[in-house]
């Protein structure tokens, strides 16, 4: 077993938009299967961590993108784990279509939960040192790593949304795209007739769960530079809880 993962995927129409390239929430799920791929092949994917009680969720991410894939692309996502310690991992990735062309790169922090207290996970515990021998250190990823997102009390709100079905994924709780498909939701088509996505960075705070309300606060920090903080309010009370803090940075067309 190789210690870079390459799978292959395609740009379908239908998961386009209207500039005929591929959705950003798209690319991301592309990713997220990569990575499942990869630590499934390694013996510690989502089929062994629910045998134990576990899973794996996303901390941080980001994703930093030269160009989108356009429409019918056949494109394959390489994935390596670079580091481990107690309760983290951080796995890179890059987006190269088969015509050697690379489109963009994402860095990835996760976490082990135990799925019973839904608290961290010591790795170690698990594994042992079993995954350090499957570490790549040496492959680069040209992209900075990502942050914890940083936006003022001055953010204004711009959107309250209701949580449904489709928000929750297979670990019970709201779906780490769902949160940016609803952020990059924020712009309406003209925008994104001008501008294209450069680089999407989450940090997720707390896990949200169906029937949260959710709160979007916008805020510019920079020359097409946006931060979004989303507050949760859960059904049986009135009290917003910090979710996670997303960064859009756009380029112009």
């Amino acid at each position: 077993m190789d210690k870079i993962g390459k799978y292959n995927f395609i740009a379908g129409p239908f998961h386009c938009d209207m500039s005929q390239r591929l959705f950003m929430g798209y690319l991301v799920n592309d990713m997220l299967n990569a990575a499942d791929f990869h630590s499934d092949e390694h013996g510690y994917g989502v089929t062994y961590m629910n045998s134990v009680h576990k899973a794996w969720v996303i901390s941080r991410l980001a994703v930093e993108m030269i160009e989108m894939p356009p429409m019918y692309t056949k494109f394959h996502i390489e994935t390596w784990v670079e580091s481990a310690m107690r309760y983290f991992t951080n796995r890179n990735f890059s987006v190269v279509g088969n015509d050697g062309k690379v489109y963009g790169y994402g860095r990835f922090v996760w976490a082990l939960i135990d799925t019973d207290t839904r608290q961290p996970a010591d790795i170690n515990a698990i594994m042992g040192d079993y995954m350090s021998q499957w570490l790549e250190k040496e492959k680069p990823c040209p992209i900075a790593r990502s942050s914890r997102v940083k936006i003022s009390e001055d953010a204004q709100l711009v959107r309250t949304l209701d949580t449904t079905y489709t928000d929750v994924d297979v670990n019970g709780h709201i779906n780490s795209v769902k949160y940016i498909d609803h952020v990059l939701d924020l712009w309406n088509l003209e925008w994104y007739k001008n501008h294209t996505i450069r680089r999407v960075e989450v940090a997720y705070v707390s896990e949200g769960h169906q029937g949260d309300r959710l709160a979007m606060y916008l805020e510019q920090t920079g020359e097409l530079e946006y931060s979004v903080r989303i507050m949760k309010v859960a059904p049986d009370t009135e009290e917003a809880v910090e979710a996670c803090r997303c960064l859009v940075a756009f380029n112009n067309c």
